[in-house]
């Protein structure tokens, strides 16, 4: 398999962008379930920029916990924590 490397930055750029666009959106959401699924978006963007720079272990353990297990774990917090105000 050939790999074109002149890709990469625009693949790394795109990612960035996507990255960036979640962590803004996490942090201006108000709801606490679109924000966990919004963190799990960007970790799972991290498990793909791991993924690039050829660390897949890492990427492996960043989908497991960062995107996996973290999400779930905020979501079902998440159903737990009462609003105190209404926005």
């Amino acid at each position: 398999m050939t790999w074109d490397a002149s890709l990469l930055w625009q693949f790394d750029l795109l990612i960035l962008l996507m990255m960036v666009i979640c962590a803004i959106a996490a942090l201006s959401l108000k709801d606490l379930v679109s924000c966990a699924v919004v963190t799990g978006a960007y970790s799972f963007l991290i498990c793909l920029m791991w993924t690039e720079m050829l660390a897949v272990d890492v990427a492996f353990t960043e989908a497991a916990v960062g995107a996996g297990i973290s999400t779930v774990i905020i979501l079902g917090t998440a159903q737990y924590v009462k609003r105190r105000s209404k926005d």
